[in-house]
């Protein structure tokens, strides 16, 4: 039976690439869906982790390069890592072919051996994180951040209440973990995606990374973090193994192996112009690729969820800011957050590449949306609109209920009434 394909917002960005530049390359964590989005749009395919294969073609990739890149364009080269070659034979052929469109590089890891060439001027780039709410059709999609950044009125209601977000948050944007029939399920795979991972792809990253149980150890204590700036030293300092704690170097080298596999996915400093003289703090906001992982890391689930609000919380965070790096990024922007040395901040800051923007803050209880529009008017207040112009839209995200715009201009919005 053929495998169902879910829409994917990428899949329009996966076809702009392709007729502007020679080749492009999909990056993003395992399993979040980039071989079949890159297969809806590809001619020809050739996988690299293919067992029956493998051994054959990382040979042919070290004798003869050029022999794998053969086949109907746009051609797709997927987990292309396991042999960096071709990364240099795909540009060589593209100088000599010229056009857009020949070829389709996945990858779930940086390659341990960098090409020679970066490839500027012939690859585009385009990352791919798990599913937003929207693309897992989990979202009423009643309000667009088209909309808000054009300052249109906005209106809506979301389906989703406090207890199946925690069902949601648990389950995670895994394509496969989307479409599994039983919620049970759907959040048991990201606790094999956690063992796969500290077991199988870490200690592929270096011969140094083959503790799982450090590697372990790691990804509970930066889960811990999640949607805060906790400085990673003090991550480190937290992590015990024996009564003992790590060496500096051990956990580091573990921090850089998530990153590289696209686990770890932390959120930058945005640095305003403001007419106060405040110090911009620039530690970034520590997330993972979705909220799932670290559920599956600290071994919680939606009945824990609901009972530890804390930690909901901030796993509420983590899956707002998933979702609107998805949706941003398709806007051709990026997604920041802001906090500055007298307490004021912003969870997340949506700036588009003409210059527009706009402030987001998370909040869990309605007792708590006050607070938060009272803080990102204060913020909007300091910024210096001279240099970077009015913000767009400040809006307060939720778990459930109504988008409306409220008598003080701060948008109420909750998420599952977004769309890009």
């Amino acid at each position: 039976m053929q495998k169902k394909y879910l829409p994917r917002i990428a899949d329009r960005q996966l076809s702009e690439c392709l007729e502007r530049a020679g080749a492009v390359n999909v990056v993003g964590p395992k399993w979040c869906g980039k071989t079949e989005t890159s297969l809806q749009q590809a001619a020809s395919a050739l996988f690299l982790q293919d067992p029956d294969e493998a051994q054959q073609n990382i040979a042919l990739a070290e004798a003869k390069p050029s022999l794998l890149l053969r086949g109907e364009q746009p051609r797709l080269i997927d987990e292309w890592q396991d042999a960096p070659q071709l990364w240099d034979a795909a540009r060589y052929a593209i100088d000599r072919e010229g056009g857009a469109g020949h070829y389709i590089f996945t990858g779930s890891a940086s390659p341990v051996s960098k090409p020679r060439h970066s490839g500027t001027g012939r690859f585009a780039r385009l990352e791919m994180r798990p599913m937003s709410l929207f693309e897992s059709g989990d979202s009423s999609a009643e309000v667009s951040l088209t909309q808000m950044f054009s300052r249109d009125n906005i209106a809506g209601s979301s389906g989703i209440d406090v207890e199946s977000l925690a069902e949601i948050v648990c389950r995670g944007g895994w394509p496969e973990a989307v479409l599994s029939a039983s919620t049970h399920s759907a959040i048991r795979l990201s606790r094999d995606y956690i063992e796969s991972l500290i077991r199988v792809d870490v200690p592929r990253m270096g011969q140094s990374l083959s503790n799982a149980q450090y590697a372990r150890l790691v990804l509970q204590a930066y889960s811990r973090c999640i949607s805060t700036q906790t400085p990673i030293e003090t991550i480190r300092r937290n992590i015990k193994h024996n009564q003992s704690e790590l060496a500096r170097s051990t956990v580091d080298a573990y921090l850089s192996a998530l990153r590289s596999l696209y686990i770890i996915d932390e959120l930058p400093a945005w640095a305003p112009s403001l007419h106060a003289r405040s110090r911009i703090a620039s530690t970034p906001t520590r997330h993972l690729t979705d909220p799932s992982l670290a559920v599956a890391s600290l071994g919680a689930s939606p009945e824990l969820l609901l009972r530890d609000m804390s930690t909901y919380g901030m796993l509420f965070e983590s899956l707002c800011v998933r979702d609107l790096r998805v949706y941003v990024n398709a806007m051709g922007g990026h997604l920041l957050h802001y906090r500055d040395n007298t307490g004021l901040e912003a969870d997340a800051v949506a700036v588009l590449d003409d210059g527009r923007w706009g402030l987001f803050e998370m909040k869990m209880t309605n007792s708590l949306i006050d607070e938060g529009a009272a803080h990102l008017l204060k913020l909007a207040g300091r910024i210096d609109a001279t240099i970077m112009g009015e913000p767009s839209f400040l809006a307060v995200i939720t778990p459930q209920g109504y988008a409306f715009k409220r008598a003080d201009g701060v948008l109420t919005i909750p998420i599952g009434c977004l769309a890009p």
